[in-house]
């Protein structure tokens, strides 16, 4: 069971991650954009972070730079989800310190297969 932080500014988004990843046995916490998920993030350590790129008030680009600053957050993997699919968004956030990228829509096998992957379960 790993604890996962998953952020998105969609509530099916978030309730749909809550769904799939309690069912595959996970802790979930959720978080609405990237100030609130900063505000969890800095009372508890996650062992994943999965987050939206397009979001309000902080986006999942500014989330990975400002978690990686954070020492309890320098080594947890992070994986962005969004609907883009471009090569400079994708080289920009493993730049900015995120492990990997889901394309939406994402079913519940590619989910469960990607977060099994980083985890290495």
């Amino acid at each position: 069971m790993a604890k996962i932080l998953a952020v998105d500014d969609s509530l099916a988004i978030r309730s749909m991650l809550k769904m799939v990843l309690e069912d595959a046995g996970h802790k979930v916490a959720l978080a609405e954009d990237g100030v609130e998920a900063m505000k969890i993030a800095r009372n508890r350590t996650a062992d994943l972070v999965i987050s939206d790129l397009n979001m309000p008030n902080m986006g999942g680009m500014s989330l990975v730079n400002n978690l990686r600053r954070l020492d309890h957050y320098q080594e947890v993997p992070i994986l962005i989800m969004t609907t883009e699919s471009g090569d400079y968004k994708k080289d920009k956030a493993k730049k900015s310190g995120a492990n990997g990228w889901i394309q939406k829509p994402v079913d519940q096998e590619r989910l469960v297969a990607a977060v099994t992957k980083v985890l290495g379960l």
